[in-house]
Protein backbone atom coordinates (compact mmCIF):
# COMPACT_ATOMS: atom_id res chain seq x y z
CA UNK A 1 0.00 0.00 0.00
CA UNK A 2 0.97 3.32 -0.90
CA UNK A 3 0.17 6.73 0.42
CA UNK A 4 1.79 10.47 -0.67
CA UNK A 5 1.30 13.86 0.09
CA UNK A 6 2.21 16.75 -1.85
CA UNK A 7 2.82 19.85 -0.73
CA UNK A 8 2.97 22.88 -3.90
CA UNK A 9 4.96 26.21 -4.22
CA UNK A 10 6.91 25.88 -1.22
CA UNK A 11 9.14 29.19 -1.28
CA UNK A 12 12.73 27.34 -1.51
CA UNK A 13 15.38 25.88 -4.68
CA UNK A 14 14.39 21.89 -5.66
CA UNK A 15 18.21 22.11 -5.81
CA UNK A 16 18.41 22.94 -1.74
CA UNK A 17 15.20 20.65 -0.96
CA UNK A 18 16.83 17.85 -2.51
CA UNK A 19 19.80 17.24 -0.06
CA UNK A 20 17.28 16.80 2.40
CA UNK A 21 15.23 14.39 0.45
CA UNK A 22 18.60 12.18 -0.30
CA UNK A 23 19.17 11.51 3.28
CA UNK A 24 15.00 10.13 4.08
CA UNK A 25 14.92 8.00 1.02
CA UNK A 26 14.54 4.63 2.19
CA UNK A 27 13.89 5.11 5.77
CA UNK A 28 11.36 4.21 8.52
CA UNK A 29 8.75 6.92 9.20
CA UNK A 30 9.77 7.13 13.02
CA UNK A 31 13.67 7.61 12.13
CA UNK A 32 13.25 10.00 9.49
CA UNK A 33 10.82 12.07 11.39
CA UNK A 34 13.59 12.29 14.11
CA UNK A 35 16.32 13.10 11.54
CA UNK A 36 14.43 15.49 10.38
CA UNK A 37 13.89 17.56 13.25
CA UNK A 38 17.66 17.78 13.98
CA UNK A 39 18.94 19.25 10.27
CA UNK A 40 19.72 22.43 10.54
CA UNK A 41 18.55 23.21 6.90
CA UNK A 42 15.37 25.05 6.93
CA UNK A 43 13.76 22.97 4.35
CA UNK A 44 13.88 19.76 6.73
CA UNK A 45 11.06 22.08 8.64
CA UNK A 46 9.00 21.71 5.44
CA UNK A 47 9.72 18.20 4.61
CA UNK A 48 9.26 16.80 8.48
CA UNK A 49 5.74 18.39 8.15
CA UNK A 50 4.83 16.90 4.96
CA UNK A 51 6.27 13.35 5.96
CA UNK A 52 4.17 13.51 8.58
CA UNK A 53 0.84 14.57 7.09
CA UNK A 54 1.82 11.40 4.63
CA UNK A 55 1.61 9.31 7.80
CA UNK A 56 -1.28 10.65 8.95
CA UNK A 57 -3.16 10.05 5.76
CA UNK A 58 -1.86 6.25 5.96
CA UNK A 59 -3.31 6.25 9.78
CA UNK A 60 -6.29 8.19 9.31
CA UNK A 61 -7.28 6.66 5.34
CA UNK A 62 -6.59 3.53 5.48
CA UNK A 63 -5.38 2.30 9.13
CA UNK A 64 -2.34 1.26 8.65
CA UNK A 65 0.31 2.13 11.79
CA UNK A 66 2.67 4.76 10.91
CA UNK A 67 5.43 3.37 12.65
CA UNK A 68 5.57 0.30 9.76
CA UNK A 69 5.67 2.94 7.18
CA UNK A 70 8.86 3.29 4.76
CA UNK A 71 9.89 5.96 2.66
CA UNK A 72 9.81 4.83 -0.73
CA UNK A 73 10.18 7.68 -3.06
CA UNK A 74 10.85 11.30 -2.66
CA UNK A 75 10.95 13.85 -4.70
CA UNK A 76 11.20 17.99 -5.45
CA UNK A 77 9.91 19.43 -8.56
CA UNK A 78 10.39 23.38 -10.13
CA UNK A 79 7.61 25.20 -9.46
CA UNK A 80 7.09 28.69 -10.16
CA UNK A 81 9.51 30.80 -10.03
CA UNK A 82 9.17 34.97 -9.17
CA UNK A 83 11.47 36.91 -11.66
CA UNK A 84 12.95 40.07 -9.68
CA UNK A 85 16.22 42.01 -10.85
CA UNK A 86 18.46 43.60 -8.86
CA UNK A 87 20.56 47.13 -9.74
CA UNK A 88 23.70 46.88 -10.62
CA UNK A 89 26.56 49.35 -11.63
CA UNK A 90 25.94 52.11 -14.69
CA UNK A 91 22.19 52.10 -14.62
CA UNK A 92 22.09 48.30 -15.37
CA UNK A 93 20.17 45.50 -13.81
CA UNK A 94 20.64 41.91 -12.88
CA UNK A 95 18.03 39.12 -12.84
CA UNK A 96 17.54 37.64 -9.75
CA UNK A 97 15.01 33.96 -9.94
CA UNK A 98 12.95 32.97 -6.65
CA UNK A 99 12.61 29.99 -7.05
CA UNK A 100 9.56 27.78 -5.66
CA UNK A 101 9.43 23.88 -5.45
CA UNK A 102 6.87 21.22 -5.87
CA UNK A 103 7.69 18.61 -2.95
CA UNK A 104 6.37 14.90 -3.01
CA UNK A 105 6.74 12.34 -0.67
CA UNK A 106 5.18 8.65 -0.78
CA UNK A 107 5.30 6.21 1.74
CA UNK A 108 4.64 2.54 1.40
CA UNK A 109 4.47 -0.01 4.27
CA UNK A 110 1.26 -2.05 6.06
CA UNK A 111 -1.00 -4.39 3.99
CA UNK A 112 -4.67 -3.98 4.08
Amino acid sequence: MEVRALATDQPVSPQKVRLVLDQIKGMPVPKAMALLEFLPQPSARMVRKLVGSAAANAENNFGIDPDELLVKTVSAGDGRMLKRFKARSRGRAAPRLKRYSHIEVILEGGEL
